[in-house]
């Protein structure tokens, strides 16, 4: 067995940024980037845009790679239940109207200020922190490194 590739989507609108409630493992409850696994023939842009199309019924332009991390889950007895490599793409928001669908139990978009009180996953939460300078930006606002 091998590590999964796969992608999210860093999508901001009006200084908030998209995130979704997982209905599934890994994370499943949790709050985090939309996204999903990269099927064969598809290139990463391709998969972006095509997960979440299906996670969120709003249409995007994937751009360049921003972020990539492992995310390894393990049973009791430290089997590896799931391993994947992500890499997450900025995102430019074309359309479409927000609803969660497919893998994702809610959508929403949230503040800066949102992040640490959401119950966002902490590979998610890291980014977010590591992305976007938040100390240095003007409360409420998303400053792109």
């Amino acid at each position: 067995m091998s590590p999964q590739v796969a992608v999210g989507a860093v999508v901001v609108k009006e200084g908030k940024i998209l995130l979704v409630k997982r209905k599934k493992p890994p994370s499943k409850g949790q709050w985090a980037i939309p996204g999903g696994s990269v099927k064969l023939g598809e290139t990463l842009k391709e998969a972006t845009e095509r997960e979440i199309r299906e996670e969120t019924g709003l249409r995007i332009k994937a751009k360049k790679p921003v972020y990539t991390f492992d995310v390894i889950e393990r049973d009791e007895e430290g089997r590896v239940r799931f391993h994947y490599v992500i890499v997450d793409l900025v995102a430019d928001l074309l359309g479409g109207e927000l609803h969660p669908a497919d893998d994702a139990e809610d959508a929403a978009w949230f503040s800066p200020d949102e992040i640490d009180q959401a119950g966002i996953n902490e590979s998610t939460r890291a980014f977010l922190h590591e992305f976007f300078r938040e100390k240095t930006s003007p409360p409420g606002a998303w400053s792109f490194l």
